[in-house]
């Protein structure tokens, strides 16, 4: 029992690193840990850290889409630059696959949505200037939102610690 516990906390950790990392998952792989656990343990002792875990999610996921909206607006952003953003992210993960398959997905999820945005920013206003700099808040925008999905899965991370560590042994 104690050897699973410390198995679902390594996973745990691997959530941690998800909620910041992009293709890695984050929130929802720590929910379904804290899940095991309860099915394990008795879900009268993860009720807290689950209903935390759930809550956090779905603010993780308005989080994501808000702060990445606000820095595309920020930096002048138009729709063309988001869809772009949202093209290179797809075209990155998939087009660096067989190229690359070990690091190419993750290579293209950091590359992808930069290079998106730009192609879609320059195919609507044809300024290359702007376009990098829409891209840029976009990224940053971005990035804000996992740095926030970061500090959540934490949270969610050390409530668990702390509901069921005393119980775990």
């Amino acid at each position: 029992m104690l050897a699973l516990y410390w198995l679902l906390v390594a996973l745990m950790v691997v959530g941690i690193i998800g909620a910041v990392v992009p293709a890695i998952p984050g929130i929802s792989l720590i929910a379904i840990a804290i899940f095991v656990w309860g099915l394990v343990n008795g879900f009268s002792s993860v009720g807290l850290s689950l209903a935390i875990a759930i809550v956090f999610l779905l603010v993780g996921i308005g989080v994501d889409f808000l702060a990445t909206y606000y820095g595309a607006q920020k930096a002048g952003a138009s729709k063309w630059g988001q869809i772009g953003a949202v093209v290179g992210l797809v075209v990155g993960i998939l087009g660096l696959l067989p190229a690359l398959p070990i690091g190419g997905p993750i290579l293209g999820i950091l590359i992808g949505p930069i290079l998106g945005a730009i192609v879609g920013e320059y195919i609507y206003r044809r300024d290359l200037k702007l376009a990098a700099k829409a891209a840029l808040g976009i990224v940053v925008g971005s990035l804000v939102g996992n740095l926030i999905q970061g500090v959540l899965a934490i949270v969610t991370v050390g409530v668990f610690l702390w509901t069921t560590f005393p119980s775990a042994g």
